[in-house]
C-alpha cells in the first residue's frame, strides 16, 4: 500500500550530537532556520515524534505563524498538522505540551501499550499496530485512514534510525549547527547498524545565518518485490524520459533508466531515442552497458511501461533483452494495454523467469500522458 512522503528534520552538532547532557534543551538551530521549520511544518499533513522526545524535549510542534495557518485553512487544511507519537509502552505524560497545544493528535503503539495510553485519558486517539510496533503499518494507518501524503519526523534519533534503516525515508533535512558538544552519553543522531548501500544525493545546500541546511535523498534501489523511497525517484525520471519521444501513432512513448545496487546511474533510454525509429526505451538503456557488466546481476530496470514480450521492429522483445542481461529487478508504472499487442504480459513473463517485478500504479498517470493519443 502506498505510504505518505516521509520527510526527516534534524538539527545536530559538529559532532553529530542533538544534544548535551544539561537540564535544558541544547539549541542548535538560529532563529533564521526555526522559521524554516515552521514553513515546512505548515507544508505537511502529519508531524511525527518519538515518546521519548516528548520526555526530553516537552516540544509543542505548532505552526507558529499566523499567516502560514491561514494559509492552510484557506486551502481547506486544519490550521495545524496532526500530531502523531510513537510508544511502544504507552508510558506518556499526560501533562506534556504535545497534548495541549495544536490540532488533532494520535498515539501509534502496541496492543499492551494501547491499554496503557488509552487508560491515562489523554486527548488523542491511540491505534495499535499489533505485538510489536510496525513501521509499515503505520506509515499505511497514516496514509490510508488518516489521509497523510506528507510525513515531517522530528525525531528523536532512534526514530530517524528505525526509519532510514528499514529504507522508509524519501528526504532528510540536515542542519549542521557550528558547536561541538563532545560528550560520551549525549545523544547521536544515528545509530550503529545497516543502513542503505551507496551514496545519497544531495539536492540542497544552503547557509542560513550560522548554520548550515542540507536536504538529501536516497538513491539506492529497493530490493525484492519491497518498493523504497529511492524506487519512486528512478521510475519519476523514467516517466520523465517518457516526454521526450518524438510522438509516434504506431508505438508507445516511454522512458527508461537502468540503476546499479548502490545507486549508481548506469544509463538511460527513451523510445525512438537518436532518431532510430523503433528502438524501444528499455533496448536503448541497456545498449549503453557493457553485456560483461557485474552490476547488472544486482541493478533495477525502471520503466514507464512494462517491458514488452512481443514486437514486430526487432527481433527481442525488451522482456527477453531483460532477461538476457541479467537483471533480475524491474519496477514499471503502467501495465501495457492491448492497443498494439493482445494480451501482452512483460510483468507475468519476468516473473515467471524469476525477475521481482513492482508495480507502482501512483505512476500511472505520469506515464499515459504522453501516449494520451493513442488511449
Amino acid at each position: 500500500m502506498p505510504h505518505p512522503y516521509v520527510l526527516l528534520s534534524a538539527a545536530v552538532s559538529l559532532d553529530g550530537y542533538l544534544d548535551d547532557t544539561g537540564p535544558d534543551r541544547l539549541l542548535l538551530s538560529s532563529p533564521a532556520d526555526f522559521d524554516r521549520v515552521d514553513e515546512v511544518r505548515a507544508s505537511v499533513d502529519a508531524i511525527l515524534i518519538g515518546a521519548g522526545t516528548i520526555r526530553a524535549d516537552n516540544p509543542r510542534l505548532l505552526v507558529n505563524s499566523e499567516e502560514r495557518r491561514a494559509a492552510r485553512v484557506a486551502a481547506g487544511k486544519p490550521p495545524y498538522p496532526l500530531k502523531v507519537t510513537v510508544s511502544g509502552s504507552g508510558e506518556l505524560d499526560p501533562s506534556a505540551n504535545f497534548w495541549h497545544t495544536g490540532g488533532e493528535k494520535l498515539v501509534c503503539t502496541t496492543d499492551k501499550g494501547a491499554e496503557r495510553a488509552r487508560s491515562l485519558g489523554l486527548t488523542a486517539d491511540v491505534v495499535s499496530l499489533g505485538p510489536e510496533l510496525d513501521w509499515h503499518r503505520l506509515l499505511e494507518h497514516l496514509h490510508e485512514e488518516r489521509g497523510v501524503d506528507r510525513l515531517m519526523v522530528e525525531g528523536g534519533g532512534r526514530v530517524h534510525t528505525q526509519l532510514l534503516q528499514q529504507d522508509l525515508a524519501d528526504e532528510l533535512q540536515l542542519v549542521l549547527a557550528p558547536l561541538f558538544v563532545g560528550t560520551p552519553d549525549a545523544p547521536r543522531l544515528f545509530g550503529p547498524g545497516t543502513y542503505q548501500a551507496g551514496r545519497l544525493r544531495l539536492v540542497e545546500s544552503r547557509r542560513i545565518e550560522d548554520v548550515v541546511l542540507m536536504r538529501y535523498e536516497p538513491t539506492a534501489p529497493g530490493t525484492g518485490v519491497h518498493p523504497s523511497p529511492a524506487d519512486r525517484h528512478w521510475l519519476s525520471l523514467a516517466c520523465e524520459l517518457a516526454t521526450l519521444c518524438p510522438p509516434s501513432e504506431t508505438a508507445f512513448s516511454v522512458g527508461a533508466v537502468v540503476v546499479a545496487a548502490d545507486g549508481t546511474e548506469l544509463a538511460r533510454g527513451n523510445s525512438r531515442e537518436a532518431g532510430d525509429p523503433v528502438v524501444h526505451a528499455e533496448e536503448a538503456a541497456l545498449a549503453k552497458i557493457g553485456p560483461a557488466d557485474p552490476r547488472l546481476a544486482t541493478a533495477t530496470v525502471y520503466t514507464s511501461l512494462e517491458p514488452c514480450t512481443r514486437r514486430a521492429s526487432r527481433p527481442f522483445p525488451c522482456a527477453r533483452l531483460i532477461l538476457d542481461a541479467g537483471v533480475r529487478r524491474v519496477v514499471t508504472a503502467w501495465r501495457e494495454p492491448d492497443t498494439f499487442v493482445a494480451g501482452a504480459d512483460g510483468t507475468g513473463l519476468l516473473t515467471e523467469a524469476g525477475v521481482d517485478v513492482v508495480v507502482l500504479g501512483e505512476y500511472e498517470g505520469r506515464a499515459k500522458a504522453p501516449n494520451r493519443h493513442l488511449l
